[in-house]
């Protein structure tokens, strides 16, 4: 049987129907009324890559310390990163009634960009844009990022070539003398740097399943960046599995 389609032609993505409910299904304030009723999966699988496991404990011990410091107030922390938001919300699995389906219109569309940072001080920093992500794009958004704190920060990030680029090596030198410290993580250890979660339960949790315009979806991302801490909650300091 071919892929069903959409009324303008556009593919319509159909969720997985098991016979069975899972259970440890992981809850989050502001999960949508959508998602908790279809039983959407919040934690996509991840595919095990080669890494170096004493670098990982290395990494997750200095973090530790790092994040008993920002509680003692000596440092600003902050896990940074980058993540695209399309108008087709990404396929996942699903537990809908029995008998039932959940299909959604799955058209092309654009790729909204955002760049975030999570402070300790329990703020998001957000930028979303269209165009995109480049190592000028970064530089800058650091540059505000300390202009908004009052303390030395450090900034959790991953090795993207956008971080390191030989262009903005003077700008990042002159951050430093500012007071930020880039902390740098093994390769292969997205666990390691939190605001991971918070894009995963952002697309599988707290947005509903459906396409949206582009004044949509900038209009929803910003929702939930501005409403961070209130109607939708994390916890900085909350201890992690890393296994």
């Amino acid at each position: 049987m071919g892929q069903p389609k959409a009324v303008d032609g556009g593919a319509t993505v159909r969720t997985a129907q098991p016979s069975t409910r899972p259970t440890g299904t992981h809850q989050h304030t502001g999960g949508s009324t959508q998602a908790r009723e279809l039983c959407l999966e919040t934690h996509a699988p991840q595919p095990k890559k080669k890494r170096d496991d004493t670098a990982f404990e290395q990494a997750r011990e200095q973090i530790d310390a790092l994040k008993a410091r920002a509680q003692a107030g000596e440092i600003e922390l902050a896990y940074l990163d980058e993540a695209g938001f399309g108008q087709v919300h990404p396929n996942r699995s699903a537990w809908p009634p029995c008998g039932q389906q959940h299909c959604i219109d799955a058209p092309r569309g654009r790729r909204l960009n955002v760049m975030a940072a999570w402070l300790s001080s329990g703020e998001i920093a957000p930028a979303q844009y269209w165009e995109h992500t480049n190592s000028a794009v970064f530089v800058g958004f650091l540059s505000q990022l300390q202009q908004r704190v009052d303390k030395p920060l450090v900034v959790i990030l991953d090795n993207a070539s956008i971080h390191k680029a030989k262009a903005i090596q003077a700008e990042l030198k002159l951050l430093e003398q500012r007071g930020v410290t880039l902390h740098f993580l093994p390769t292969y250890s997205p666990e390691l740097n939190r605001i991971e979660t918070l894009w995963r339960i952002m697309k599988h949790r707290w947005l509903d399943a459906c396409h949206r315009t582009k004044e949509k979806l900038e209009q929803d991302i910003k929702h939930i960046f501005d409403n961070f801490g209130k109607l939708y909650t994390l916890n900085f300091f909350e201890k992690t599995s890393y296994s």
